[in-house]
């Protein structure tokens, strides 16, 4: 018999029907307006991003006040509309926001302002809202290969810049390599439960307990090749420093919150509902790329004088951290509170780093001007006399990357440390702390540079209005989530649908 899709289909999938029309509107709209109005498409992705955020408010009804949200499957159940999907569309969709306000006067100094920058934007979009709703492997990969292609031409679109064109090269044949990679991975396990369906496939395996066979383990390691690979994790992350190096600092900052969310999106996807019961296999793995990790990002970050390569490896280090997490929720039995208390430290982390890495990343672009790049640690010596208002709300980011209390990034950390002592992960508890500190090492050695040197030009840096209002939200959410983090803790206890743990609640209390 044959199935066809049904209203509710197109209801659960209105987020990203809008994005696609809006992205499709914005390329037609750019053949039509003068050179002086490019700045209405950057106006346009602004109005989509908003219908696609009220279309997901259609679907809660009452948004994130509400108790219960019956998760919903659409398109013959590759897709999934749950809490989980909602936290990551609003969370793409803030990345996605944030960046083209960054993104107008940036783009306009580099000649660059063109349409098809805010429609690449919003299509990135499109295949991340695919990948943290896909419940069918196939839908997990369009949606991969969407955002992917889209963000191999936002690195490169400086095509007058050869260091553009170099890191979109570099990550082109990276990313497609690992995507092979990835698709070897996921075909074996399509050959081993007959099965493109996550929850069938976790079924499937669940039959044969006890050690898995060969090919199980061979699928398992070629599929979090890709995964890992996606997410920046040593040893597979040699394409992230060059491809945040060389793409427009906007796009970097957008690679560095959005991507990864939805890369990370897509881990948790495949690993809890698809490979769950193969958790005594890929634990151990994470336990041995979480700590090479940390190390070796860290250790990489303390020599770097480029700031965007400097703040790439911190965002691998970070990397690091987050996957501590998922080592902490797979070591225990569900529902163990360190599975939460993981789980909420990897989507709380997430959020923070959305708004206090955007925000670092905001100050560097405010830096270009018509003959400065900006984007060196020498060209931000003396800034607190040139723009004293933006030196302290970098100071602010760095000392929430550091997770430093009462900011916004203590709380990432806090849930994840929290996660590893209840499962008695004791040793990886004490090698996090002692990497936090060096990160604080790196992150106040900019402090230093903008403080404490001397300024090279004393004009002041002047930051246009958009830049304002991105930097004006990013600080602000970095500032209060950190002093009122009740609210934020129960929208990620939200959006696993479970109550607040004891440690949690006493913690707000």
């Amino acid at each position: 018999m044959t199935q066809f899709f049904t209203i509710v289909d197109y209801v659960m999938s209105l987020p990203i029907i809008m994005l696609t029309l809006f992205a499709l509107g914005i390329l037609l709209m750019d053949l039509m307006v003068p050179a002086q109005w490019k700045w209405t498409n950057a106006v346009t992705a602004m109005v989509g991003i908003f219908f696609s955020a009220a279309a997901i408010l259609f679907r809660t009804q009452r948004g994130l006040t509400m108790a219960r949200l019956s998760a919903q499957s659409a398109y013959m159940n590759s897709m999934l509309v749950d809490h989980f999907t909602i936290y990551f569309w609003y969370l793409f969709l803030a990345g996605a926001a944030i960046t083209v306000l960054m993104s107008v006067r940036y783009m306009e100094i580099e000649h660059e302002h063109h349409g098809e920058f805010y429609a690449l934007i919003l299509f990135s979009v499109v295949g991340m809202m695919c990948m943290a709703a896909g419940m069918d492997i196939v839908l997990i990969f369009i949606g991969l290969e969407l955002m992917a292609i889209s963000t191999y031409v936002l690195v490169g679109f400086l095509r007058r810049d050869r260091r553009s064109n170099e890191a979109a090269l570099k990550y082109l044949l990276l990313g497609a390599f690992s995507s092979g990679i990835f698709a070897y991975g996921l075909s074996l396990f399509y050959g081993l439960t007959g099965s493109t369906n996550l929850l069938i496939i976790a079924k499937r395996l669940a039959e044969h307990p006890g050690k898995p066979s060969a090919i199980a383990v061979i699928a398992l390691l070629t599929t979090a090749t890709g995964l890992l690979f996606k997410i920046a994790a040593i040893p597979f992350h040699q394409w992230a420093p060059d491809a945040y190096e060389g793409a427009p600092t906007s796009v970097t900052g957008f690679m560095s919150v959005a991507v990864k969310a939805a890369a990370w999106a897509m881990l948790l996807r495949i690993f809890l509902w698809g490979l769950y019961p193969l958790r005594s296999v890929w634990v151990p793995l994470l336990v041995f790329v979480s700590v090479i990790t940390m190390t070796g990002a860290n250790l990489a970050a303390l020599t770097q004088n480029n700031l965007k390569r400097l703040l790439a490896y911190s965002s691998i280090a970070h990397v690091g951290y987050m996957l501590l997490g998922l080592v902490a929720l797979g070591s225990v039995d569900y529902p163990a509170p360190a599975f939460f208390d993981g789980f909420k430290g990897i989507l709380l982390y997430l959020l923070v780093y959305t708004f206090m890495n955007l925000g670092a990343f905001g100050v560097i672009t405010s830096l270009r001007q018509r003959d400065v790049i900006g984007d060196e640690i020498d060209d931000i010596a003396g800034l607190y006399f040139r723009a004293p208002t933006e030196s302290i709300l970098m100071l602010i980011f760095l000392l929430s990357l550091a997770g430093i209390p009462p900011l916004a990034g203590f709380y990432g950390k806090y849930f994840i440390f929290l996660s590893l002592i209840e499962s008695r992960h004791y040793i990886l508890a004490s090698l996090a702390v002692l990497y936090a500190v060096f990160g604080l090492y790196y992150y106040m050695r900019i402090a230093n540079q903008m403080f404490m040197r001397e300024a090279l030009d004393n004009t002041r840096l002047p930051v246009s209005f958009g830049m304002k209002v991105g930097l004006g939200i990013t600080a602000f959410a970095t500032v209060v989530i950190g002093i009122f983090p009740e609210p934020f803790i129960r929208t990620v206890t939200w959006s696993l649908g479970i109550a607040l743990s004891a440690p949690v609640a006493a913690l707000m209390r």
